[in-house]
């Protein structure tokens, strides 16, 4: 009889939510245990096994020297590294210092920054490693996750949503709060995953899942100064869990 296949779970620079979310399966979490070996899972088990691993899950975001370097470890050891949540897939809510000079920030949180290492920017993983799957989100959907784990044990391709937040309302039958209620919403340009949570309860998307494919966040943004939003608005639209993803990014910068 073969060997169950190996899983290790990794954290970097983030708040541990997706990892938790993978607790969060709970009585699924049971049956996977029984089809997959958890290695390395410091967040469940103080239970170390070595490498290789045929699946590691990555949460965090890069932000120093030594964090680059073990990066660069994990991957040699995994034959799949898939990075789960904003922080691994875009660089998190902390590359919101991507934008400014992290060096004026460090002395008035430290009272003795000499000790501090870090970079200057905090970067996603595939800006470090190549990366086989991506699963977005702050935090991740739990149900996504399951069915990223179970298509590799079937070796299948994951079927995962690929629709914007805006589909995901009209499922739900959801008022759209941007055109009845004026309010500025991310949806049009977030992937969903999270079931259209904040348009549910009357507020506007934050973009957690980050940017759906070839999101228009220029015509987003013509949408928002027509509800009078300013420039500073706008880069704070953008400026949220995803604020270093690629067109959040740019769209903000055209907007300083």
């Amino acid at each position: 009889m073969s060997a169950l296949p190996k899983l290790a779970v990794w954290k970097f620079a983030s708040c541990d939510g997706c990892q938790l979310s993978l607790l969060d399966l709970e009585d699924h979490l049971l049956a996977l245990a029984g089809k997959v070996t958890i290695a390395y899972f410091l967040e469940a088990s103080s239970t170390v096994l070595p490498g290789p691993y045929d699946v590691s899950l990555v949460e965090g975001s890069i932000t120093t020297p030594e964090d680059a370097h073990r990066i660069k470890q994990v991957r040699r050891q995994s034959r799949l590294v898939a990075t789960i949540g904003a922080c691994a897939t875009a660089g998190g809510i902390q590359a919101l210092r991507n934008f400014t000079d992290v060096r004026d920030y460090i002395p008035v949180v430290y009272a003795h920054p000499e000790y501090i290492k870090t970079l200057d920017k905090s970067t996603p993983i595939s800006d470090h490693i190549p990366v086989d799957f991506q699963l977005p989100g702050c935090p991740i959907n739990k149900n996504q996750l399951l069915e990223f784990i179970k298509a590799l044990l079937q070796g299948r391709t994951p079927r995962l949503a690929d629709e914007s937040v805006c589909l995901a309302c009209k499922i739900k039958g959801n008022i759209c709060v941007m055109v009845a209620e004026g309010v500025p919403c991310l949806g049009p340009v977030t992937h969903a995953g999270c079931g259209a949570l904040c348009p549910t309860y009357h507020r506007g998307c934050y973009g957690c899942y980050g940017p759906k494919e070839a999101a228009n966040t220029a015509s987003l943004s013509a949408r928002c100064r027509h509800l009078g939003l300013s420039d500073q608005d706008i880069v704070r639209l953008f400026r949220t869990f995803n604020a270093y993803a690629e067109p959040f990014r740019q769209e903000s910068l055209a907007h300083e």
